[in-house]
């Protein structure tokens, strides 16, 4: 499944649409998600945004072993853009990282 977080544009035909956080992270526990798209921006803060999925798939990888979709980040703020896809580098090292 392909999962495109995301409260303005348009979901590209293949993917399936998620408006907050926490309905991608419930899709990425469920396993079967092959490729992840972040908005950093969803319109209410409270409820979270992107940022808090890259952080929640890091935290996954580091504790739990998870193995991550392919993960994109096309959102139109760059502050938060820097900060994800620093988030997915971390993610990346952690999975080229040899096994103690």
């Amino acid at each position: 499944m392909k999962v495109y977080l995301d409260d303005e544009r348009p979901t590209p035909d293949g993917w399936t649409r998620v408006y907050w956080p926490d309905e991608a992270i419930a899709l990425l526990q469920a396993g079967s998600v092959s490729e992840i798209s972040l908005d950093h921006d969803l319109g209410d803060d409270t409820r979270g945004t992107g940022c808090d999925v890259v952080s929640w798939i890091e935290r996954a990888v580091a504790c739990d072993g998870f193995s991550p979709p392919i993960i994109h980040v096309p959102t139109a703020n760059p502050a938060a853009r820097r900060r994800m896809e620093t988030g997915v580098a971390a993610i990346q090292r952690m999975l080229r990282a040899p096994a103690d």
